[in-house]
């Protein structure tokens, strides 16, 4: 079950800024990094979720903030104009990418043609 969770900073910004410095980092070919969301502690109805259940998220959740991209990424013809971008919520399979953790965030590469659509916030998907 979803739930719409009680969000004291905008989970965009909240990332970005756990994430923190990565103009060290390059990605290569048609790869996509993405920082994996995490739910905070309460839903907006003022649910506990526990960190137990907030940990699966780092290897279960479905949905991540792209942080960097590569430079074919989304350039091949079957894309047909469709791309993801900088600060876009990606949706994917959590076994499709390769789970990492930069400045402690945990955060996953992904090729783009595992990439399955877009979402305007995190909580639309679980």
């Amino acid at each position: 079950m979803a739930y719409v969770m009680d969000h004291s900073l905008d989970p965009k910004s909240a990332l970005l800024k756990e994430v923190g410095e990565i103009s060290n980092v390059e990605i290569f070919n048609n790869q996509v990094l993405v920082a994996i969301y995490i739910r905070p502690e309460l839903t907006a109805g003022g649910i506990i979720i526990t960190n137990n259940i907030r940990d699966e998220d780092k290897w279960q959740g479905k949905v991540g903030l792209v942080l960097k991209k590569g430079p074919t990424a989304f350039t091949h013809d079957w894309f047909k104009g469709q791309e993801i971008n900088e600060n876009d919520w990606a949706v994917f399979r959590p076994s499709d990418g390769w789970g990492l953790t930069i400045n402690g965030q945990m955060c996953r590469i992904l090729e783009d043609t595992v990439i399955r659509g877009r979402t305007q916030h995190p909580d639309a998907i679980y």
